[in-house]
């Protein structure tokens, strides 16, 4: 099969975010597995900076905006560590910027119109690849409207092809007023309640779901919760009468980056035979956030600073989590005002919680190379790789039981200690009180260590590997093509 991926980010080129990850590794399996891939994203200024070599390929395509011509240039690269094709769509004026979709001020002004020319071009580009394409799989709404083109304006060069969109968390919908529709050049008859339209506005996300062959979310249980009020933010309607189409397939990690056994970015190395190298990681966390080198439980966690992250949650625990003896290490950046409060309690605190406000790879490998237990108190959570991350690392992960925390941690009980499978501490109301209860029932078993031991052993012999859930999708795509 000729597989197009197409997404606004993939490692090591640019990222904001776990789509990034997911896009930058899932191509690798799959070409191991005999596939072709294609990916294609934009040539963002930090792409000509990532990218060790670019080749311009001299293909130009040309896409109509509300009847002016925008030109576009196709740049191609190769996915590191891999035999893919990587194709950049540049336009300056679009893409030669900063941030990805934003910057401190917010959200760029134009991004529907970017991110329209974006879809369009991978689409005009891909005609002139030199084999057929069978599959476009596209990833969340910034590419939404693939599916739509594909069956309306580009129904001829594609009428072979089948689409499959990825969602990766429902909240990002790219909703833009109606008159955007002029921008894409689609018929207004689509703008209508079962189609593009949505409260009026115009949702590129609707657009996709309603119009894709097969939908996947990146956890099982995610593509359970979304089609709920609770969870759908408003589409849970239109997911529930695709839910024939609906896929949940749980995203992998890359066990090549992410390895205690030959992390390049740790202090030293380890494994589930050798547990040694941990506590030397633990001292250099320690040292490298200012905390002193003692031995008490350290709980790390990575997070864009939000509500949807927990960090409310967070806030509220962190007065009685702080009175008992460990210590607490915070990477991240988001919301001013949860920022602010956690710069306060690490100003509070100091010697006991250290804060970094910034984007670390290093330091993120240090985190769950060198931590005890990893926090993840998410209200949502539609995958999760950290959790994943930290089970490798022999960090056992907090978390809340949503999404691909809950198909992905086993809740530390007196049965599962006993069938050996238990791997984390769950808890499920959205409190303060159940956070705080999960996190002191961690504490006990840290304090038993043969417990402890154990239960990080059964973390660290999980397999999360790309290779199994590459082959759900090349079994997915086999199966559209063939019905």
């Amino acid at each position: 099969m000729h597989i197009i991926e197409m997404s606004s980010e993939a490692v090591p080129f640019a990222k904001t975010g776990g789509l990034a990850d997911v896009v930058g590794a899932l191509p690798k399996p799959m070409a191991r597995a005999g596939q072709k891939i294609s990916l294609f994203m934009p040539l963002y200024r930090s792409v000509r900076e990532a990218a060790s070599s670019l080749t311009d390929t001299s293909i130009r395509v040309h896409v109509p905006l509300a009847g002016v011509a925008e030109t576009g240039e196709i740049w191609t690269s190769k996915l590191p560590g891999a035999d893919v094709n990587v194709f950049f769509v540049g336009h300056k004026e679009f893409f030669d910027r900063d941030g990805l979709y934003g910057n401190s001020a917010g959200d760029f002004h134009d991004n529907s119109r970017r991110f329209i020319f974006f879809t369009r071009a991978v689409l005009e580009a891909a005609k002139s690849l030199p084999a057929p394409v069978d599959i476009i799989h596209c990833h969340d709404w910034q590419t939404a409207l693939a599916p739509v083109y594909a069956r309306t304006l580009y129904a001829n060069a594609f009428a072979g092809a089948r689409t499959v969109l990825t969602l990766h968390n429902l909240s990002f919908q790219g909703i833009f007023w109606h008159w955007d529709m002029n921008l894409a050049g689609l018929p207004w008859e689509l703008f209508d309640w079962k189609h593009l339209e949505f409260f009026g506005k115009m949702n590129f996300l609707k657009g996709g779901i309603v119009f894709a062959d097969a939908l996947t979310t990146v956890s099982p249980r995610y593509s359970i919760e979304i089609q709920t009020p609770e969870f759908g933010c408003g589409l849970e309607g239109v997911l529930a009468e695709r839910r024939d189409r609906l896929h949940g397939i749980l995203n992998g990690i890359d066990e090549d980056v992410w390895s205690p056994e030959r992390d390049s970015k740790i202090p030293a190395h380890f494994s589930v035979s050798d547990l040694s190298g941990k506590r030397a990681c633990k001292a250099q966390l320690q040292k490298r956030t200012g905390l002193p080198e003692r031995n008490v439980p350290v709980f790390g966690m990575i997070s864009r600073l939000t509500e949807q992250k927990g960090v409310d949650l967070l806030l509220g625990a962190l007065p009685a989590l702080l009175e008992d003896d460990v210590q607490v290490v915070i990477l991240g950046s988001g919301d001013s005002k949860l920022q602010g409060l956690l710069q306060e309690f690490a100003r509070r605190f100091a010697g006991k919680l250290s804060l970094t406000v910034a984007f670390d790879d290093r330091l993120a490998h240090e985190i769950e190379a060198g931590a005890d237990m990893f926090l993840m108190p998410s209200r949502f959570e539609p995958c999760g790789l950290n959790q994943m991350y930290s089970l490798r690392y022999g960090t056992v992960p907090i978390v809340r039981e949503t999404g691909g925390l809950a198909d992905t941690v086993v809740d530390c009980t007196e049965d599962t200690m006993q069938r050996r499978t238990a791997t984390g501490f769950r808890f499920i109301p959205c409190t303060v009180e159940a956070f705080l209860g999960a996190i002191h029932r961690s504490l006990t078993v840290y304090r038993r260590p043969d417990q402890w031991n154990r239960l990080r052993e059964n973390g660290m012999k999980q397999k999360f590997g790309w290779d199994t859930s590459a082959a759900r999708y090349i079994e997915l795509f086999r199966h559209l093509l063939e019905g």
